[in-house]
């Protein structure tokens, strides 16, 4: 099984969290699903660096300030297993531009559930919910 090993950000305004909305995908698994926004980690880069680039390249974004490793998740899709490295980061603006992602929310804690997530992704939310 093919493995894919990714980071994502959990991108705190104030009290909300940005929620990011995946296009349309002939997998239905992932198709229109919410996620954290990230990307695969490339050769040679920190998982700090490539969260960095991947959040420029899908949002035109740089955060203010990344925290330390939040949640690590494993988790097997039905074609690939996924390691998805997840980090809490603070934003000073709410201003940022969708490049592949087809909509977004801000949503505090207690409105996480109310999005259909990536099966990968809802480890990181109960997490969330749970440290309240």
């Amino acid at each position: 099984m093919k493995k894919v090993e990714v980071v994502a950000a959990i991108i705190y305004f104030n009290n909300e969290i940005l929620c990011v909305q995946r296009p349309e995908n002939k997998l239905d698994y992932i198709s229109k699903k919410f996620e954290f926004p990230g990307g695969k980690i490339e050769h040679g880069e920190s998982k700090k660096e490539a969260l960095k680039r991947e959040l420029i390249e899908e949002l035109n974004f740089i955060p203010s300030k990344i925290d330390s490793l939040f949640l690590t998740v494993v988790y097997e899709y039905p074609d690939f297993e996924l390691t998805m490295h997840s980090f809490k980061c603070y934003s000073e603006t709410k201003k940022i531009q969708l490049n592949e992602h087809i909509s977004f929310e801000w949503l505090n804690l207690k409105n996480l559930k109310k999005l259909d997530w990536a099966a990968a992704d809802v480890p990181i939310v109960n997490r969330l919910i749970e440290n309240e």
